[in-house]
């Protein structure tokens, strides 16, 4: 049987983590058959950025047609795009295709704050892909780049997750992961009438490097398969919070968080 499609729209980790790297190896742990728009070739390890260079935008939006035009698109999401052009094409090239649910998830830096976004992509992002996405997930620091909201508490994250949806976009999950002084992960899923309160262990780890990568596209190969936006978000967070609790060290500074525990025990 043919299995659906999902489609990541992001650049490359040479280091594995994150990346298209983690959203293929999420979408084959959900049975979900991976497409991929690369937007930018990263230098990077477990330390950290040392540079990238973007994929032409025409490049980028023949990815996304070649894909869609012959295999079809069934969900979408996107990681890092790198420019305004690349964020603009890719909006456009949305008006043209068809991908099915779309996920933002609106990177503008690594995890130890190497800049993954230009500085002029920050207004593209949302004036032309958060109005024409289904939802998106931006962490703390996102969120301030994104409103000017520094999330500190539940009314904090509430009032984020409203300023984020004037953008445009049907649903947000604001990501508690970075909020300090809490003992667990609280993530908040809203629409503008539901408010959804989603709550997990926080896991004492410095290896999450691709955390965001992996629940995005565990959302994203949820709803290729048909979930409802808040089943699949419940599922990805399910996902992430098991992939966190096995990450693993490797190198000399952050690891990557694992989906192998979907695997049978390797020898």
């Amino acid at each position: 049987m043919t299995p659906r499609t999902a489609l990541t729209i992001a650049g490359s980790d040479s280091g594995g983590g994150a990346g298209i790297q983690a959203d293929l190896r999420t979408f084959f742990a959900h049975g979900v058959h991976g497409l991929v728009a690369l937007t930018a070739v990263t230098v990077q390890n477990s330390l950290g950025v040392q540079g990238f260079t973007e994929i032409p935008a025409d490049v980028v939006t023949a990815q996304i047609k070649a894909v869609a035009s012959d295999m079809g698109v069934n969900a979408a999401k996107t990681g890092m795009l790198a420019t305004a052009e690349i964020i603009r094409s890719v909006a456009k090239t949305l008006d043209e295709v068809e991908v099915g649910p779309f996920v933002v998830d609106p990177v503008a830096a690594s995890m130890t704050g190497d800049p993954l976004l230009r500085e002029d992509a920050l207004e593209a992002i949302r004036t032309e892909l958060f109005p024409r996405a289904t939802l998106i997930t931006p962490n703390l620091d996102e969120v301030r780049l994104l409103t000017g909201v520094s999330v500190v508490d539940p009314a904090s994250q509430r009032a984020a997750a409203e300023a984020l949806l004037e953008f445009g976009s049907r649903w947000v999950l604001v990501k508690g992961g970075h909020m300090q002084g809490t003992t667990d992960c609280v993530d908040l899923l809203s629409d503008g009438r539901e408010f959804i309160s989603l709550s997990g262990p926080r896991y004492e780890t410095e290896n999450t490097h691709g955390g965001g990568d992996t629940l995005a596209s565990a959302i994203t190969a949820s709803l290729a398969k048909g979930a409802s936006v808040p089943d699949a978000v419940a599922a990805g967070k399910k996902f992430i919070e098991r992939c966190v609790a096995e990450a693993y060290p490797l190198g000399a500074g952050v690891g990557p968080v694992s989906p192998f525990w979907v695997l049978p025990q390797l020898s």
